[in-house]
């Protein structure tokens, strides 16, 4: 019989934090960058970086579904309702994630170049595979993006609702202290 663990392991907790980083950043960014004229000295090396780090947190979060299946979680705290809201909140972060980074290489190749990654590698492209393609996913992307900024500030506040007012250990099994 398997015991039952108390908090995240320290592989689990760091592909979550780091993911945290990346998403606010990303986001950010990808705001920024919209608004950058032609002239600015940033046009051409935001968006390289901005596409290099989708690529590898891409890879990154396929590694941490795999870790999350392979490894023991501790359950969820809280009310059924909650608990229920929890893992449907997780599972469609990262629908939302996968959404962003297909649509993200979908803008970035339909014009048949792959995506250089930091010059360590490219990624292939498959060109254009529908009309208005860039435009269309550059949609997607945008709203995809700010539905997983809000599901994450959600998350968070969901945190530190049950750290603050339940008292529970819902926000210290992530920090790796739970008692």
């Amino acid at each position: 019989m398997q015991q039952e663990v108390k908090n995240y392991n320290l592989i689990a907790r760091a592909l979550h934090w780091v993911s945290a980083i990346v998403v606010i950043t990303m986001f950010a960014v990808g705001l920024w960058m919209v608004d950058l004229s032609y002239y600015s000295e940033w046009y051409r090396t935001a968006p390289h970086w901005h596409k290099s780090i989708g690529i590898l947190f891409a890879a990154l979060t396929l590694f941490r579904l795999t870790w999350k299946v392979v490894t023991a979680s501790p359950k969820v705290e809280g009310k059924a309702i909650e608990k229920l809201a929890a893992k449907a909140v997780h599972g469609m972060m990262y629908l939302v994630l996968f959404t962003l980074f297909i649509s993200g290489y979908l803008i970035s190749t339909e014009d048949g170049r792959g995506i250089d990654v930091f010059s360590l590698f490219t990624i292939p492209a498959l060109g254009a595979l529908f009309e208005n393609q860039a435009d269309i996913s550059g949609e997607i992307h945008f709203y995809a993006a700010w539905a997983l900024i809000i599901m994450a500030s959600v998350h968070a506040l969901a945190a530190i609702k049950h750290h603050v007012i339940d008292k529970d250990n819902t926000l210290r099994k992530m920090i790796g202290v739970s008692k």
